[in-house]
């Protein structure tokens, strides 16, 4: 299989699952509003350790937030969050255990006004602030750590990697 091919269809793959895991928490009802808790979120390791998540986790979220009835803002940036969160987290591959903190901060930093904005979120910003962060931390790292782990015992990412270009 082609490089180009392989990075598509993970790409594909990653925000597929993210879309399911999106679903899931939506059908719980953790994934709207003030309070909440993306599972998807618990891939944001994956940058880490391949290259196609940051599209993968980019479109999943973009996805996510239309079929699961997002506001146009929530649509354009929390995507955007997704996105800034991704890169951050390929930027520190080489520290996997820092893996959680840019989709932490991109979402503290992100997503409070577009809830106020989009939604009309009436509780003070700073509330607004801490359970964002608080809900993006559960599934980051209360999740995603014990993902990470499992996966590298279990060699999940011993599968061919794109090779570096020099």
């Amino acid at each position: 299989m082609k490089e180009k091919t392989r990075f598509i269809t993970r790409a594909a793959l990653i925000a597929a699952v993210y879309t399911v895991l999106t679903g899931i928490s939506h059908l719980a009802g953790l994934d709207k509003g003030v309070i909440q808790l993306r599972i998807s979120e618990a891939l944001c390791f994956l940058p880490c350790f391949l290259p196609s998540a940051i599209p993968g986790l980019s479109i999943g979220c973009l996805i996510s937030n239309i079929i699961y009835g997002g506001a146009l803002p929530d649509i354009i940036f929390g995507t955007l969050a997704t996105l800034v969160g991704a890169l951050g987290t390929y930027l520190l591959r080489k520290h996997p255990l820092l893996a959680p903190i840019p989709p932490i901060l991109a979402n503290a930093l992100i997503i409070p006004p577009v809830l106020i904005f989009a939604y009309g979120a009436t509780e003070a910003y700073w509330f607004i602030l801490l359970t964002v962060t608080a809900g993006e931390m559960l599934a980051c790292a209360a999740v995603g750590y014990p993902l990470m782990f499992m996966m590298r015992r279990y060699k999940l990412f011993s599968f061919p990697l794109p090779k570096k270009k020099k």
